[in-house]
């Protein structure tokens, strides 16, 4: 079996292991093969985990107690404030909405523990939720997530990136690998990113959302 075929089977095995009980005393990851393909399905798992659930909150802490990150895996929403973001106008054909209907901007970073997991950007319609979710939303750090589960919404995603793949394009079907190098392996800030829009139950879209994860979604290291 050569080097390719060994680490394709070794990412298979991660994935499948992704949401095992969690292992204790990692190593960070370092700068190679082995530990790149780690990376890579890991990432992949995480990915395809927020693609198949309609709450990223629910995802996160599902995520963060798998891998053990805090030990208490709850997610937490810090709100950034002071900050606004008009939503664009093409994006009110996406809420099927009017030039004049409110809408409200939301910053939040999702931690759990220490690690903030995603940095999330949400646009949403007030007057398409209740009275106590807005309050909620105005004057708590809860996650939207949570606080509009009454909801039974639904989550359509727009798009899905990658924003850091650890082997190159094509690498499964001959393209060079990166060499190994001795200490850990450099992670950007942001990983992976998401954009979706989220659907009541009786179908009226109500939030556009983008959601940004970052490197400490691979906190807990490498096996």
């Amino acid at each position: 079996m050569d080097s390719r075929a060994f680490f394709a089977a070794g990412s298979l095995a991660v994935m499948a292991a992704a949401s095992s009980a969690p292992v204790a005393a990692r190593d960070a990851f370092t700068d190679d093969l082995a530990s790149r393909t780690q990376a890579l399905a890991l990432l992949q798992t995480l990915n395809a985990d927020l693609l198949s659930h309609p709450s990223a909150t629910l995802t996160l802490e599902r995520w963060c107690g798998d891998h053990a990150l805090a030990g208490d895996a709850t997610i937490v929403a810090h709100r950034v404030k002071g900050q606004d973001k008009p939503l664009p106008a093409a994006d009110r054909q996406t809420l099927g909405i009017g030039p004049d209907e409110p809408v409200r901007y939301r910053r939040v970073q999702l931690t759990c523990g220490e690690h903030v997991l995603s940095e999330a950007d949400n646009w949403y319609v007030p007057s398409r939720l209740t009275p106590e979710m807005n309050q909620a939303l105005d004057t708590t750090d809860q996650p939207f997530g949570k606080v509009v589960q009454p909801l039974h919404f639904r989550r359509q995603t727009i798009s899905a990136d990658l924003l850091w793949t650890p082997l190159p394009k094509g690498w499964e079907m001959g393209a060079p690998l990166p060499a190994n190098h001795a200490g850990p392996l450099s992670i950007p800030h942001d990983v992976l990113r998401h954009r979706a829009v989220l659907y009541t139950g009786t179908n009226q879209p109500f939030s556009l959302v983008v959601e940004t994860y970052t490197a400490e979604v691979l906190a807990f290291g490498k096996r």
